[in-house]
């Protein structure tokens, strides 16, 4: 957990309490984890793999709670330890309706690797070129091919 404090001075019920925060993030717990962040939870916590709980909520594919994280002020451009990106980590998921909440917040689609018009180009998901901004020189020869379609193989 990223607290800006050495997690070896944080109290054990404390990590306890926000890693269960982190896995109600993951499960689209909002109720939970709004409520958190409203008594004063910092909303751009990381865990242990640099994920914040709108990260988490994203890649899982939980709109609402991606939504009202983004209202309270999650960052939808902080990448985690392996320099991914959560906007990326939707389109890769195909959670289009999270990938249009990010963008509308201001997530970047170039940030991270892959980065966000990358996937989308990489796993065919041609439809969200425009809600990310695509433009021609985002696509490069260092960019996978799309992945063949079932039943085009």
């Amino acid at each position: 957990m990223t607290t800006g404090a050495d997690a070896s001075k944080i109290p054990p019920e404390t990590l306890d309490f926000a890693n269960r925060m982190f896995e109600a993030a993951r499960a689209g717990n909002a109720e939970l984890v709004l409520a958190a962040v409203d008594a004063g939870l910092p909303v751009n916590i990381l865990n242990g793999k640099g994920n914040s709980l709108l990260m988490l909520a994203a890649y899982a594919g939980h709109l609402d709670l991606t939504k009202k994280l983004l209202e309270r002020g999650g960052d939808p451009n902080l990448l985690n330890d392996l320099g991914q990106s959560m906007i990326a980590g939707a389109v890769f998921k195909g959670h289009d309706d999270v990938v249009r909440a990010l963008a509308e917040k201001g997530a970047d689609p170039r940030l991270g690797q892959p980065n966000a018009i990358q996937a989308a180009h990489m796993f065919s998901r041609t439809h969200l070129m425009s809600v990310l901004g695509a433009n021609d020189g985002d696509i490069g020869p260092d960019v996978p091919s799309p992945l063949p379609q079932e039943g085009n193989v």
